[in-house]
């Protein structure tokens, strides 16, 4: 496990704040947004469809505390672009928006260092005010949107009105308690990770911020390599991932093959009370990896070998099947759902952090093993 220091120079201007949305191209976008609120603790935010003039594409925006889901789907069989989007994908992440200072820096610099503009800078503006918003390509088919909301303050996004939704469900069901988003993973294909970092690098001047390689994330049958990028103030994280090969097919290898190419595997949300998230998510019936109480005798060992204290009572965790990965620093606890779809592909991860940066390399063993017997189940291993 590496963790970097050397940020490189800092930007002239251009900052990315935080992670501004994630946008889902979906089969049924109204269905999707019902599961994430019910399953997910979510709320109805906005809306934007063919009652608001939206005549090619309903849009469904979610949110809880600062984490916005928007769910896409097209309404008419001839549209091409998500039909197709969705027949190559299946359900899944199509763009990862970050909220931005100096839009105009940050897209001129993209394009001298040769970055694939989709949309150049538009702005788009209704009675609340005005978005300032630009497209570029990422690896496979996702995007970035950068977005300047700095003039704006409608309930999401201009065109967008508030959602006319209500979950009954959410009156009686508990918080999840989940408050922005940690990172967004992408998935590449194998020996393609260390050009994806490079265009993070050279493109948006992100730099490396944490890494691992295959000696250090394997099981007896696979293994990855993982590169976790960041922009200057480390506000906003996007690991990369690759499969290394190993004696049978690794999750990544996985994703990939279902996915139809790489794309967005896994987000991670962060909450304060990991322990009251997951035991509400549970009661709420999402399904959550389960790793065997084995991880937790040996835990135990290492715990008390290492006399390192945890504030939570280990026998809850346990419980609840939360991994914990500790250094000198802190500790951080982590739980994955299983998969969001049938294709084996997009999961969540519930992520707390105690003064620790990492990504739980001390966990991908045990989460590797636990995906491995769901592999196995698949046929897939």
């Amino acid at each position: 496990m590496t963790t970097y220091t050397d940020k490189g120079p800092q930007p002239e201007g251009g900052k990315f704040l935080s992670f501004d949305h994630i946008v889902f191209w979906v089969g049924n976008a109204k269905q999707a947004a019902s599961h994430y609120c019910a399953r997910l603790g979510f709320e109805y935010l906005a809306y934007k469809g063919l009652e608001t003039g939206s005549r090619e594409y309903s849009y469904h925006a979610v949110r809880q505390n600062k984490i916005v889901f928007v769910f896409v789907s097209a309404y008419e069989p001839t549209e091409k672009e998500l039909n197709r989007h969705i027949a190559q994908h299946g359900d899944g992440v199509k763009d990862v928006s970050f909220a931005v200072e100096d839009i105009d820096i940050i897209v001129k610099k993209a394009k001298e260092r040769g970055a694939k503009i989709v949309k150049d800078i538009w702005e788009e503006k209704d009675d609340y005010g005005t978005v300032r918003m630009a497209i570029v390509q990422t690896f496979g088919d996702t995007t970035h949107t950068f977005i300047d909301r700095s003039k704006y303050h409608g309930v999401f996004l201009p065109g967008f009105v508030k959602s006319p939704l209500k979950d009954a469900l959410s009156k009686l069901l508990p918080p999840a308690k989940l408050d922005f988003v940690d990172h967004v993973v992408g998935n590449q294909p194998d020996m393609a990770m260390e050009d994806v970092v490079k265009w993070y690098e050279k493109t948006l001047m992100f730099h490396r911020f944490w890494s691992v390689d295959d000696s250090q994330m394997h099981t007896e049958f696979s293994a990855l390599r993982s590169i976790v990028m960041t922009n200057w103030d480390e506000t906003v994280k996007m690991p990369i991932n690759e499969p290394a090969p190993g004696k049978k097919r690794s999750q990544i290898k996985e994703y990939v093959d279902y996915y139809g190419g790489a794309g967005v595997q896994h987000i991670a949300l962060n909450t304060q009370d990991i322990v009251s998230a997951i035991t509400n998510l549970k009661t709420r019936g999402q399904e959550f990896m389960e790793v065997p109480d084995v991880y937790y005798d040996m835990l135990r060992a290492r715990l008390k070998e290492d006399n390192f204290h945890i504030l939570e009572d280990l026998d809850e965790l346990q419980k609840l099947k939360i991994l914990i990965d500790y250094d000198e620093n802190g500790y951080l606890l982590q739980i994955f759902t299983r998969n969001m779809q049938d294709r084996p592909t997009l999961f969540i991860e519930v992520i707390q952090r105690r003064n620790h940066q990492g990504f739980g390399a001390g966990n991908f063993k045990a989460l590797f093993e636990a995906i491995e017997r769901e592999q196995a189940a698949r046929g897939n291993l």
